[in-house]
């Protein structure tokens, strides 16, 4: 019998990013027992390459901005899909999570009056991004861990979890091992929070690093919680394009924030040939306009002409450059050329120092004086585990879930600087009631030893086959078929292909033989990850293939418009069957109240109506 370590804490909080520390956080303000475990080392979260800020309405830089405002461009940014409860929680709450990170030592950029700096952001009508320079995300973190350090929390880092417990139908602890030496760990726990960020390491070109591989995701789905929104994948418009060995890697939206311009091969800004009707008396219509208005924001003056459409949502932007690329006018390399060179170099420095590294050591541009080289890469997952807005309890009892791994605030399509703020709001929420939820709970239940015993013999098995292919070559094919067949641009037939392909995919992951032993085998590793890459690229290929229209995120070549009728309200939720299949319907969020609707666009709600 393989010796097993057995751990017990009322909290068990699974991911360290920002969703995970601030609701390690709040949990262990409450004076419960909490375990933080994390695939990575700490401080190594995917948060941290979240650069251009966080979206609060401070009203800092423009007094004009309200909550109201934060929830009507968040709601319009997801089409109007995502849950207005979660949407307006918020927008309420995320000014206070930022003031209280300055409470807790984080340094933001400044305005000249000593006020939190803010920044201009696709689809955010003023200037609402809370930054520093362009590494917020690492200034969140960093503040966060420095809090939450002196909590008396447990973590246990480089632990992958591979299977959550239920007793009675309530979470009752999860199994995993130590990536290091392979040893064995039941945590037992009285509630969990998942808080494990993204799915975008399913796609070839993306901006997630390793640790992106969907596990959280799967996990819920395995353990019988409810998924939502699965096929509203974003891929963020600006990803590095040359040379080949960055491709993919991030550009932050604060470029364009700050002035950067969109040109084709031809040295035009194309976005203005891509500004939807729902937006067109919100953005700039000529060039002079454009300018106007960066010249004022520049200059540090109220905004009175209209945004240049290069800050458009980054679902519109993203089609924009394939559609340009499908026309034969991309740069170089297949993408768009991102233009920042006009402002002062030293202005561009101070602003956005890690893009001017990057560029600088990675692709030998300066970006002070060249263009940098974009186009689209699989950035964030809007689909995830469905939660109570007010908990975030997901459907099994005692099971949270915060961030990226959850799903309702960004409905079908995210704005920029709303995924960390939505850490922080709601990696709160689920903190709290976390421990409050343990606390209920007299004792720890009982893991069946059998349980224990299949999942052992589950995360062993792949290091007793030989012969079989290597997990790292099946790893990569299914990124590649995904990044073809239910990508930026999606149809009905290449995704039932996909969905054929994930079969045979199944089939080949388990017969893997990785080779070596348990101490330090990333073979063993990726052998096991290729069971959650396959069940969430499933979950996003099968939703994909039943939502039969255009919308956000999601892009249909043969249903290229939005079906305002029938799909406007339509939520695709996912579980998975008794017979162990995956099981695809459909639910709608309550109406919005008469006070939220009035907030938002009278004649975008009457085409969605």
């Amino acid at each position: 019998m393989e010796e097993v370590t057995f751990h017990k804490h009322d909290v068990v909080i699974i991911g360290a990013g920002g969703a995970g520390l601030r609701a390690a956080i709040e949990a262990s303000s409450q004076g419960v027992k909490v375990a933080m475990i994390c695939k990575s080392m700490l401080g190594k979260a995917h948060t941290v390459m979240a650069e251009g800020g966080a979206a609060a309405a401070l009203a800092n830089k423009d007094p004009r901005d309200s909550w109201q405002t934060h929830f009507r461009d968040t709601m319009k940014g997801g089409k109007y899909l995502g849950d207005w409860r979660m949407a307006q929680i918020h927008a309420q709450q995320a000014a206070d999570r930022i003031r209280e990170l300055e409470q807790w030592g984080a340094v933001f950029d400044r305005t000249p009056k000593g006020k939190t700096s803010q920044r201009n952001f696709g689809g955010h009508t003023y200037p609402r991004l809370a930054h520093i320079g362009d590494a917020t995300g690492l200034e969140l973190i960093r503040t966060l861990q420095q809090k939450g350090i002196h909590m008396g929390m447990d973590v246990f880092m480089e632990f992958t979890v591979r299977r959550l417990f239920k007793s009675d139908g309530r979470i009752s602890g999860c199994f995993a091992y130590d990536r290091n030496d392979g040893s064995l760990h039941v945590f037992q726990a009285k509630s969990i929070v998942l808080a494990t960020g993204g799915i975008t390491r399913c796609w070839e070109v993306c901006s997630g690093s390793w640790e992106y591989s969907g596990e959280g995701h799967a996990l819920a789905y395995w353990a019988g919680a409810e998924m939502g929104d699965m096929e509203f994948v974003q891929f963020h418009p600006t990803g590095m394009i040359w040379p080949p060995s960055v491709k993919g890697i991030l550009v932050t939206e604060g470029v364009r924030g700050e002035g950067g311009k969109l040109l084709n091969k031809e040295g035009n800004r194309f976005m203005f040939d891509y500004v939807p009707e729902m937006y067109a008396d919100e953005f700039a219509d000529t060039i002079e306009e454009a300018e106007a208005w960066v010249g004022e924001v520049v200059s540090g003056q109220l905004a009175t002409n209209r945004r240049p459409p290069e800050l458009l949502t980054r679902d519109v932007v993203a089609k924009a450059i394939n559609s340009e690329r499908a026309a034969g006018r991309a740069s170089e390399h297949g993408g768009a050329y991102l233009d920042i060179s006009w402002r002062d170099p030293d202005e561009i420095k101070k602003k956005l120092p890690g893009m001017y590294h990057q560029f600088k050591e990675l692709a030998a541009v300066d970006i002070t004086k060249q263009p940098m080289e974009v186009g689209p890469t699989a950035h964030y997952v809007m689909g995830g585990v469905k939660v109570d807005p007010f908990s975030q309890e997901t459907t099994i009892p005692g099971l949270f879930a915060a961030g990226e791994v959850a799903t309702g605030l960004h409905g079908a399509n995210r704005l920029g600087g709303n995924s960390l703020s939505d850490l922080i709001v709601f990696g709160k929420i689920a903190g709290e009631h976390a421990a409050t939820s343990s606390k209920d709970q007299t004792d720890f239940s009982t893991i069946p030893q059998s349980e224990i015993d299949d999942v052992v013999e589950e995360t062993l098995a792949p290091l007793h086959r030989t012969g079989g292919e290597n997990p790292a070559k099946v790893v990569s094919d299914l990124r590649e078929m995904m990044q073809n067949k239910a990508g930026i641009i999606r149809s009905g037939e290449l995704l039932e292909e996909a969905l054929a392909d994930l079969d045979s995919l199944e089939d080949r992951a388990a017969s893997t033989s990785p080779g070596g032993g348990r101490i330090y085998n990333p073979g063993w590793h990726q052998a096991l990850e290729i069971g959650a890459m396959v069940t969430v690229s499933r979950m996003c290929a099968l939703a994909a293939h039943r939502r039969e229209e255009s919308r956000g995120a999601h892009t249909r070549e043969d249903f290229p418009e939005t079906d305002h009728g029938h799909w406007s309200k339509v939520n695709s939720v996912i579980t998975l069957s008794s017979d162990g299949s995956m099981k695809i319907d459909f639910s709608s969020y309550p109406e919005i109240p008469d006070e939220l609707r009035s907030l938002l666009d009278a004649d975008d709600l009457q085409e969605e109506e």
